[in-house]
């Protein structure tokens, strides 16, 4: 349902003319759309490269901020028990998470060189409940998730920074050192409750159980060789 007070439009993120028109008069934009699962190179493009572009521009125009969803497929390379920052080099798992590495860098441009204030939002997985054990890390409630958005909004003068966009979850060591101090955002949901139900709960899956990004690492997936280094190393 449309909030009292709200406009429903429907625009392609890759028409410039009518992203332009809706951000008309905003003080913030709340970025979210896009293609939200690992596709094909061509389809991911448009909505999540060039639609983004024009929803910075838009966002540059009315000099307002932007909230940006990111993922955490920007690292999803790294594998389970290593422990990253915000200013751990990006790893993206697909052309998804390529997509997303390149709008977090989009908003650091736009930060350097507009002075484009940026909230980027590294979400895990965002759903009523954790339906597996890997969900016990990552998983943002709805209400931790509206309460960061909302955070994200109304915060004083910040910058760009980087937010991993988790609940208030005992296993997640993951992901830490990142700029929530910044927007004083608290989770206040866990996904410990769920630890007896979900604890030991996997794919079955190799390559899925391996790497911070699961499932989305195993698409089109052919690393079966030593790298090139292994192979000419003496």
């Amino acid at each position: 349902d449309v909030p009292r007070g709200a406009q429903f439009v429907l625009a392609d993120l890759e028409d410039a003319t009518a992203i332009s028109q809706m951000a008309r008069g905003c003080g913030a934009v709340l970025h979210f759309g896009g293609i939200s699962m690992e596709e094909p190179f061509e389809t991911v493009i448009g909505p999540n490269i060039r639609g983004l572009y024009n929803v910075y521009e838009a966002v540059r125009r009315e000099k307002a901020r932007m909230v940006f969803a990111s993922s955490h497929h920007v690292v999803g390379f790294y594998e389970r028990g290593v422990t990253i920052d915000q200013t751990s080099p990006m790893r993206p798992d697909g052309y998804y998470g390529l997509s997303k590495a390149y709008g977090e860098l989009m908003g650091r441009m736009y930060w350097d060189k507009h002075a484009v204030e940026s909230v980027l939002l590294r979400i895990g997985v965002s759903r009523p409940e954790p339906l597996e054990d890997r969900m016990l890390t990552t998983w943002l409630s709805h209400d931790d998730l509206v309460r960061l958005v909302e955070r994200s909004v109304l915060a004083s003068a910040l910058g760009c920074i980087v937010v991993w966009g988790v609940s208030n979850n005992r296993r997640m060591t993951w992901w830490q050192g990142d700029s929530r101090d910044v927007l004083d955002w608290h989770p206040q949901d866990s996904a410990d409750p769920f630890v007896p139900v979900l604890e030991g709960r996997t794919s079955g899956n190799a390559i899925t159980e391996r790497y911070q990004g699961a499932g989305f690492c195993t698409r089109d997936y052919s690393r079966t060789t030593p790298s090139p280094k292994a192979l000419f190393a003496t």
